[in-house]
């Protein structure tokens, strides 16, 4: 998977792991991982799927309705390729943050979803309820931060409550922060999710 790897240039066990929104790069979110934690490494990655040219994590058969073979199959590549990057570059593999937004916060939502140790810690920005009618493994060591946006016309407020319901009765240590907009990330969703991450991590 094309990717951007900065290895911290502290002792900072952490990587954040980006995942962009739909039509973004592995560049979209480098300015939002120095303003969560400037000394952690980073591994930013840019989605396998191209819709209409626009680069995604997996594919969509309509707006809000994903192709959930393609998701579970797009989700243990990117898994796959995290344990690859982990042994190239070296970093620690239970020490993963994600950043995602929007389709990315899906597919780290999915990573949640699928497997118990995919993730130390993940701030989902605007994301959806991945799958249902699935069991999800014991999440009681993940921390998860989720923002959402009140009049998101993409994700509906049900879908953030859902997924956070779900998430907690798996076990997680997962907080939800609603603002009053839609569904571009804005400066108070980023300065409590700063706040989160410093307090967790």
């Amino acid at each position: 998977m094309k990717h951007i790897f900065k290895k911290s240039k502290t002792n900072n066990e952490i990587t954040l792991l980006l995942l962009h929104g739909t039509g973004g790069n592995e560049y979209d979110l480098l300015s939002l991982a120095q303003i969560i934690d400037p000394t952690a490494s980073i591994l930013s990655v840019r989605g396998n799927v191209l819709e209409n040219g626009m680069p995604r994590f997996f594919r969509r058969l309509s707006e809000g309705v994903f192709d959930e073979e393609d998701l579970i199959f797009r989700t243990k590549e990117l898994n796959d390729f995290i344990d690859d990057a982990a042994k190239q570059y070296g970093f620690r593999r239970d020490r993963i943050v994600a950043i995602g937004y929007s389709n990315g916060a899906n597919i780290a939502a999915s990573l949640l979803y699928h497997y118990a140790d995919a993730l130390h810690g993940a701030m989902l920005h605007h994301p959806m309820v991945p799958l249902r009618g699935i069991e999800l493994p014991d999440l009681t060591e993940t921390k998860v931060f989720i923002a959402a946006g009140k009049h998101d016309p993409i994700c509906p407020p049900e879908e953030s409550e859902e997924l956070y319901d779900t998430l907690k009765k798996a076990g997680s240590d997962v907080e939800l922060f609603w603002t009053n907009g839609g569904h571009q990330l804005s400066h108070d969703e980023l300065s409590r999710a700063k706040e989160w991450y410093a307090k967790h991590f």
